[in-house]
């Protein structure tokens, strides 16, 4: 979060926003549509009372009244006079709305930082501290989940609302012959996104191991976001293709076929960015002037390179009882080769959308504070 204060000039009725090293004025129209009183904002829902959009369009600040540290009375041209928390403007300057701030990792990374035991998401403070892991890492691994079918379900509710897609509520993975998606097959499975050809993409998935009976089959994670800075220092005229210039994902089988386009590199509505959609086996060149394909495929092809690097994946084996949970285009994921003949690899997936987690993370530490003030 930006570092964030506010300076107040009574005589010439201005408010100033200092945000790290740069200054803004606070607009009079600005102020005004964040009024606070009960008769304009509802407080337990926080909605407002009264329609903003239909403000006066030349609106002023009159006057600044200071009533006790970070407590103004503010008096608008258009008749209206109220008191500010200026606190409460906090929440405007924090680019991850509550959340916690992305912490790249690579492959030395400490994995004792991702392992949450089930029971411990039971409560609070346990949860807390999974979702937080989470947020901040994009993947988290729980330990000691039932070993039954469905228990993924029962995970995935924990954290928000399971994503029901044409797989089902919750799909298996395992070897079977002529399948309709290369998951459910032996072969190795690099880095990469699921469901890149759905709008809008599963944001969270989660992969339960039932039974692991073979010496190969590792899972492989890998955070993009780190990949991406060397990706950036490497090459930034063909990360900026990346970033611009969408691609064609398609899916296809007997009763569907899914076709989406969207940009490798992707980035949030703020312009941070936040992952990539990568997938070799879905994915087709985009129709560039042949020197700009070239750049375009140069990064794609370095890309690929870094994600099944060394430096940055991490490699695993994902035991009985063990369940891996990770954000679907900032945290790749991917596994190796295996010999079926060797005995049963079974796993349970299922999606829940991305803004679960960050909900139910903020909604514990308002509890929390609430709980706080009420004991005080």
């Amino acid at each position: 979060m930006s570092q964030v204060r506010f300076s107040v000039n009574e005589a010439e009725a201005s408010i100033q926003a200092h945000i790290d090293a740069e200054i803004f004025e606070l607009p009079a129209l600005w102020l005004r549509e964040r009024c606070q009183d009960e008769a304009h904002l509802d407080q337990i829902t926080q909605q407002r009372l009264f329609d903003p959009h239909q403000l006066e369009d030349e609106i002023s600040l009159l006057k600044v009244e200071k009533q006790s540290d970070m407590q103004y009375q503010l008096t608008f041209s258009d008749g209206y006079s109220g008191y500010y928390d200026f606190t409460e403007f906090f929440a405007d300057f924090d680019s991850y709305d509550g959340a916690p701030t992305p912490t790249p990792w690579m492959s030395d990374t400490d994995k004792q930082d991702f392992y949450v035991d089930y029971d411990d998401l039971s409560s609070d403070s346990g949860m807390l501290e999974a979702l937080e892991t989470f947020l901040t890492k994009g993947a988290l691994i729980v330990t000691n989940v039932p070993n039954k079918p469905d228990a993924v379900l029962d995970v995935a509710t924990q954290f928000g609302q399971v994503r029901e897609t044409n797989f089902g509520k919750y799909f298996e993975v395992y070897t079977r012959p002529n399948s309709n998606d290369l998951a459910y097959r032996s072969v190795p499975l690099g880095s990469h996104t699921d469901n890149p050809y759905r709008d809008p993409m599963p944001g969270i998935q989660l992969l339960h191991c039932i039974e692991n009976q073979t010496s190969g089959g590792l899972s492989t994670l890998v955070d993009s976001l780190s990949v991406l800075e060397k990706l950036k220092k490497e090459d930034p005229e063909g990360y900026k293709l990346l970033c611009e210039v969408p691609v064609r994902y398609r899916y296809v089988e007997e009763d569907v076929e899914l076709v989406e386009r969207r940009t490798i590199i992707e980035s949030d509505n703020t312009g941070k960015i936040t992952g990539v959609t990568y997938s070799p086996r879905l994915d087709y060149l985009p129709l560039l002037p042949n020197d700009q394909l070239v750049i375009f495929h140069r990064a794609r092809k370095r890309l690929g390179q870094l994600l099944s690097s060394p430096e940055f994946e991490w490699r695993f084996r994902l035991e009985p009882g063990q369940l891996q949970m990770f954000h679907n285009t900032r945290v790749l994921h991917g596994r190796t080769g295996f010999d079926a003949s060797e005995g049963l690899r079974h796993l349970q997936g299922a999606y829940i959308d991305l803004d679960a987690p960050k909900g139910r993370y903020k909604a514990i530490k308002r509890q929390r504070r609430m709980t706080d003030q009420e004991g005080r």
